[in-house]
């Protein structure tokens, strides 16, 4: 006997669908039987802008990817043009990189708690998690002047100094948030209605997830010991301990676990680079690339016309092709830039994790319930703004 499937749209519109995403499902009663992932509502195109902008009026660009990262976003399309370049930044410029990496990996774990847990019914946590957001959205605010868009990283290290007072506000986040990290767990996870929602949803083996190219927090939640902080280092990594937790069942409770634990090890990391941070410049020694420290725009003429011409004509990059790839907070950011010795980018292509991981959806979700497709989506902490770049 035949069997009768229907076919349903979820999305464009919807909210657990964390951006402009629509599926097409094929059902068989509540059963997923096929998932298919349609994108694009939201393209933007910034890889073919990067080609008409220099290196440095690239970086805007790469705030609006995934825009709950954005400094992730900018340390990966910095560290590849400094790779391009030949450019080793100073040691405090490094260090601070580290340390709001970091906090940007917490800021972005705690949109995906609260949207996760929202999404299946929780909505206790998502305001909790956006209370404990927000110290770091100041932070923002006060480094760079922007709370989301940030933009403050920069060619050869970093567009300014820490402001008065930075130490104090991120030890504040050091030493509160372990305990709202508590709080988190607490409520969640001997929550019989999570452990329902979560334990089993979602499989994807440790082969599958390889062969998927998934990266980051799903993977390492199939049991892949794989964290491109530790096995191919950048920004000094290699100098900070922390551990790379992975799962055992492969489900969405995993998942939930490692992005728990990943919290608690950026904390560890941060405390580590606060201790290491050192009085010293935040900008290369490449006046041809840097722009110059603002004492010396202003002090001369020739300051200011060097700045201006940085601002307006950019630098020109030797001919070659690189590729940096981080471990942003969804999974593996990479950029792979092409040079053809001019002032901008001749080619510019990003591996976004979102639209990777999001390749998975169907191995993940058939054979289950289509209510449970909303935990499946909120796993995989994807943002629409880096799936349609």
């Amino acid at each position: 006997m035949n069997k009768e499937t229907m076919t349903v749209n979820m999305g464009p519109q919807h909210p657990s669908t964390h951006g402009v995403l629509r599926l097409v499902i094929e059902l068989d009663g509540e059963i997923i039987e096929k998932i298919t992932p349609h994108i694009g509502y939201l393209h933007r195109g910034v890889e073919k802008l990067s080609e008409h902008r220099t290196y440095h009026q690239t970086i805007p660009l790469t705030d609006r990817l995934d825009y709950l990262a954005p400094m992730s976003n900018n340390l990966g399309y910095v560290l590849a043009v400094e790779k391009l370049m030949g450019i080793e930044i100073p040691e405090r410029a490094e260090t601070v990189r580290v340390i709001l990496t970091e906090l940007t990996r917490l800021k972005s774990h705690l949109v995906w708690i609260a949207c996760h847990a929202l999404d299946i019914g929780a909505m206790t946590v998502f305001i909790y998690a956006f209370r404990e957001r927000e110290k770091v959205m100041q932070l923002y605010e006060k480094i760079s002047g922007a709370r989301m868009t940030s933009n403050y990283f920069r060619v050869g290290g970093l567009s300014a100094d820490v402001y008065d007072g930075f130490e104090k506000d991120v030890q504040e986040i050091v030493d509160t948030f372990p305990g709202h990290l508590d709080t988190y767990e607490g409520l969640l996870t001997k929550n019989t209605i999570w452990l329902q929602r979560t334990v089993g949803n979602g499989v994807i083996s440790a082969e599958d997830a390889i062969d998927a190219g998934i990266t980051g927090p799903a993977l390492r939640g199939s049991g892949v010991d794989w964290d491109l902080r530790r096995d191919n280092p950048y920004s000094g990594y290699e100098k900070y301990s922390f551990k790379v937790p992975v799962g055992e069942n492969c489900d969405t409770f995993d998942r939930y676990k490692v992005r728990l634990i990943e919290m608690r090890e950026a904390i560890s990391i941060i405390t580590q680079a606060m201790k290491a941070l050192k009085p010293g410049p935040v900008l290369a020694d490449e006046p041809q690339v840097c722009y110059p420290p603002k004492e010396n725009v202003y002090n001369s003429i020739e300051g200011l016309i060097h700045h201006f011409k940085i601002a307006s004509e950019g630098f020109p990059a030797p001919e070659g092709e690189v590729y940096q790839g981080i471990e942003a907070p969804k999974g593996e950011l990479g950029y792979y830039i092409v040079s053809d010795g001019g002032n901008k980018p001749y080619r510019m292509r990003v591996r976004p994790p979102s639209f990777v991981n999001l390749s998975a959806i169907e191995k993940m979700a058939k054979g289950a319930m289509i209510a449970d497709l909303v935990a499946v989506i909120g796993t995989l902490d994807i943002v629409l703004g880096e799936i349609d770049r």
